[in-house]
């Protein structure tokens, strides 16, 4: 008799939960070119960008179409009546200084925003320009990295102890027989863990070691720093173009040390506002580079639509940004890739060929697969 296979190892759970309306929030000290690089990014004019701290109040918000030439193939051949593309939501989020997190300079409505994106993009100044005050006087990226971090792990202890204070209220009475009474101390237990990654160890929640049902607590808490971030560095435009610049490597050690593999970005928003007419096909190769998202595609003749999200998802879990039934009740999804279909001319060639996969809920979606989802009643 054959020995049995090792079972596979469980698939790690992911911090936070992208919906199809991704929301990226752009934060940052005052003045170092958010405002600018939100409208370079979405092709308005909607952020403020003045030489003033504060120019900033209410968050702007605009939705970014993600050019994708598989979307605009598909809906070529399903003739759609309706065609939704991915999208990615930018906030022009309002300058944090330092004591934001106890309401200095409006803080705590500013990091209220911060709780409300799926990501960060944390604009870094590395350019000087005595036209352009800084904040804090002059100009040390490094300072102002620990400003932000500072502030918004300082504002996670103080939501982490409000939530820990609630819970061991309720759970004084607890027993150990039933379920609910367990899974309320493993909660209070990992929100304990929560709190200690915090102030004792130091660390942003996201750098921490959790279990799948420990991310499960973890994203309900809806905290700052579990939050992924892309460090994007802004540059002069000469010290872009010629790639040296004496920050970034300091930059770069500052987050190997404190925030080990976030990504960092040097750009320049001086040189962005210039091309700021790249074509479609450009920007889809730099997403490719980044790699971090995916999509999928559900088509036919009412609508051919472009679903968000992250590389690693599973089946139910990517049904679920269409509908939470489709994730709670997911039976298992029929699967073509995009390149399958491209390559045959029609889904009935598809299946003809025997590339109409029916995946159940392990299937990990692959970038450009095309899913019919089929759920219980």
């Amino acid at each position: 008799m054959p020995p049995k296979k090792a079972a596979a190892p469980e698939k790690k759970a992911l911090l936070g939960r992208p919906s199809n309306n991704l929301r990226i929030g752009i934060v940052g000290l005052p003045n170092v070119g958010k405002s600018s690089f939100f409208n370079v990014l979405t092709k308005t004019d909607l952020g403020l960008a003045r030489n003033y701290p504060y120019a900033t109040i209410n968050p702007e918000e605009a939705r970014v179409p993600v050019p994708d030439t598989r979307f605009d193939w598909l809906c070529e051949l399903y003739k759609p009546a309706s065609r939704v593309p991915a999208h990615l939501t930018c906030l022009d989020i309002a300058g944090l200084t330092a004591g934001a997190s106890t309401g200095a300079g409006l803080g705590n409505a500013f990091l209220s925003h911060v709780r409300s994106v799926d990501g960060i993009f944390q604009v870094v100044r590395a350019f000087d320009d005595a036209d352009i005050i800084h904040v804090e006087g002059d100009v040390d990226p490094l300072r102002d990295m620990e400003i932000i971090q500072t502030e918004l792990r300082l504002k996670d202890i103080e939501w982490t102890e409000k939530h820990l204070d609630g819970l061991k209220k309720t759970g004084r009475s607890l027993g150990n027989s039933s379920l609910a009474d367990k899974a309320r101390k493993e909660e209070i237990a990992t929100v304990e863990k929560v709190y200690k990654v915090l102030t004792v160890d130091q660390k942003d929640v996201r750098k921490a070691d959790w279990t799948n049902k420990e991310i499960d607590v973890v994203n309900g808490l809806q905290l700052l720093t579990a939050k992924p971030v892309t460090y994007l560095v802004n540059l002069s435009e000469r010290d872009y173009v010629r790639k040296k610049n004496k920050w970034l490597p300091k930059i770069k050690g500052w987050i190997d040390e404190n925030n080990a593999g976030d990504p960092l970005i040097p750009f320049s928003v001086a040189l962005e506002e210039r091309l700021v007419n790249m074509s479609d096909e450009e920007r889809v190769e730099e997403e490719k580079k980044i790699g971090a998202l995916i999509r999928y595609f559900t088509c036919g003749p009412d609508e051919v639509r472009a679903w968000t999200i992250r590389r690693g998802t599973k089946a139910p879990q990517a049904a679920g940004v269409i509908h939470s039934d489709f994730e709670n009740k997911f039976v298992c999804g029929e699967i073509m890739s995009f390149d399958d279909l491209k390559e045959l001319g029609s889904e009935s060639a598809v299946k003809a060929a025997g590339k109409l996969r029916q995946q159940g809920k392990p299937y990990e979606m692959v970038d450009g697969d095309i899913a019919y989802w089929k759920a219980g009643a």
